[in-house]
């Protein structure tokens, strides 16, 4: 037990260590992370023997819960509406017509029965979006014109999509009858749809009207709610990953408390799901039987590539009017990735007979891509001008204020403002603070000494950040319509020493209160307070 302790441990920090060298490289970790498990396993250095393909589903089946679940909390709604429409045609529609595509060939080349050919197609016709971003984020890239967030929503929403063509190819293979068939087909997308809104709606009310102790007991109640949000709809036979990913996004663009704690949170536990999912499919690979299925591999890689997938983008985007070289880089952003090697375990296990080696082959396909794609993707979309060079030759302000010791606050010059009329300067900032630069009119200014403020300007501030001690508590509330402080003003509101609102959230503003500041509902309030004080009653004055 102890030994088994200690290679877990292993493992985990050499896949840490290979994300730090994948980064530098710009080289897609999930191959690394791969490679490390066939190390590992049967045909490796290390030769662990692992062939049990039911336990590697059971371990991937949970890991890629998390993962669709955080990729749904992760989507900004606001951000991704714009492309909403054409994200959601490519990871239905583009995953049929992908998927089809990709099954004829396996059919009338590489000479598979039909349905086995389809089965190749649905299980590869999904793609991976950990390894596109982890290569743009990594060559420090931003893609004009949303198609980051075009990409996105299509790859963290497309596996579902790949599940239930996949599950259907299975029961025509294993010959189910046809009103089976169309009752899966509806179950699916009915019972997946159903509780991916119904869980989300209900647990962002209880999560509104429930006071949890502290972030760590809110987070295993939403581990919780991932949980139900796949189990309930599968039990029915819908669409487990469907419902996850659905809740996953409501939740996420939903307002809850303590939400920066379960960001965090589920950050870790989703690198923590990634590193066993990928580290599982090397240790059940078995590297002798590669060379037997390279060259179909190969040939449906390439197929993928420079058929299948620009196929399906061109008759979805063509539409919209999307300019070809925009269509361009989205079909070469198609990488396959881990949910395709996961599924392939799926049809392993199965009662479906199959000739062909379907999890090597998928196996192949996956690496392939992410090794040929993934690596060519940074030139690829410089060479199509279609890299934001201002916001990604240097890192982004927000990207600083999450990794760098810099906190930053935009302070607008409003009319009759002091600092209006008067040169940088002059004005007396706060030790340790600078202005680092100021928005005028649409534009970004490089301020200097002799810069003059202006009123209607926005000044953005920099200064080292706080770090917590635990001296002060911050808590979130919401006014609610029957809120006692819905329509008062802060400074009607009787409140306990020690305790007072720091930031009100309203809409999409951020306001520092004032005495005179009325309170609105659906504001979402920041309080303040010292947390060796006992929380005491908040009144009206009366």
């Amino acid at each position: 037990m102890s030994f088994a302790i200690l290679i877990c441990a292993l493992v985990l920090i050499a896949c840490i260590i290979s994300n730090k060298f994948s980064n530098k490289i710009g080289v897609p970790v999930l191959p690394l992370f791969i490679i490390l498990g066939m190390l590992m396993g049967s045909d490796g250095i290390f030769g662990i023997e692992f062939s049990d393909f039911h336990l590697a589903e059971q371990v991937c089946s949970v890991a890629l819960i998390f993962i669709m679940f955080y990729g749904g909390f992760g989507t900004n709604w606001k951000i991704a509406k714009p492309v909403a429409v054409q994200s959601v045609l490519l990871s239905t529609l583009g995953v049929v017509v992908t998927s089809v595509l990709a099954g004829l060939f396996c059919h009338l080349v590489l000479k598979t029965s039909l349905l086995e050919g389809l089965l190749i197609g649905s299980v590869i016709g999904s793609t991976d979006a950990a390894s596109v971003f982890s290569i743009l984020r990594s060559k420090k890239l931003n893609l004009k014109h949303n198609l980051a967030s075009l990409l996105e929503i299509e790859s963290g929403s497309n596996d579902p999509t790949a599940y239930m063509m996949t599950m259907i190819f299975l029961s025509l293979m294993s010959a189910q009858k046809t009103g089976t068939f169309v009752w899966m087909i509806l179950a699916q997308i009915g019972f997946g749809l159903l509780f991916g809104f119904g869980v989300a709606i209900l647990s962002v009310w209880v999560l509104k009207r429930l006071n949890f102790e502290n972030s760590g007991i809110q987070a295993i109640f939403v581990v919780a709610i991932a949980l139900a949000a796949y189990a309930l709809p599968s039990v029915l036979g819908g669409n487990g990953y469907l419902s996850v990913y659905i809740t996953g996004i409501v939740l996420g663009n939903s307002r809850i408390r303590q939400k920066v704690e379960l960001v965090h949170f589920f950050d870790g536990l989703t690198w923590m799901m990634q590193i066993a999912l990928f580290f599982v499919i090397g240790l059940l690979s078995f590297p002798s039987q590669i060379p037997q299925v390279i060259v179909p591999s190969l040939l449906i890689a390439l197929f993928l590539t420079f058929v299948a997938r620009p196929a399906a983008i061109f008759l979805i985007l063509t539409p919209f009017r999307t300019p070809l070289k925009h269509q361009l880089l989205v079909a070469w952003s198609g990488l396959r990735g881990a949910a395709s090697i996961v599924f392939a375990i799926y049809a392993v296990v199965s009662p479906a007979y199959t000739k062909t080696d379907i999890f090597h082959i998928v196996f192949c396909v996956a690496l392939l891509s992410v090794s040929m794609q993934g690596t060519l993707l940074p030139v690829f979309a410089r060479k199509l001008g279609l890299v934001d060079n201002e916001e990604t030759v240097m890192k982004t302000f927000n990207d600083y204020q999450d990794d760098r010791d810099l906190s930053l606050i935009e302070i607008p010059m409003e009319e009759g403002h002091q600092w209006c009329g008067m040169t940088l300067r002059e004005i007396h900032l706060p030790q340790n603070m600078v202005v680092l630069m100021i928005r005028r009119d649409g534009k970004t200014i490089l301020p200097k000494g002799t810069t003059k403020v202006r009123s209607q300007d926005v000044l953005v501030l920099g200064g080292a950040p706080y770090r917590e001690d635990g001296t002060v508590l911050l808590t979130e509330e919401e006014v609610g319509e029957d809120h006692p402080w819905a329509g008062q003003n802060i400074q009607d509101i009787a409140f306990p020493s020690q305790r007072m609102i720091a930031v009100i959230r309203r809409g999409n503003q951020v306001i520092i209160p004032s005495g005179g500041t009325t309170l609105l509902t659906g504001d979402l309030l920041i309080l303040s307070s010292a947390p060796q004080e006992e929380p005491e009653p908040l009144s009206l004055n009366g």
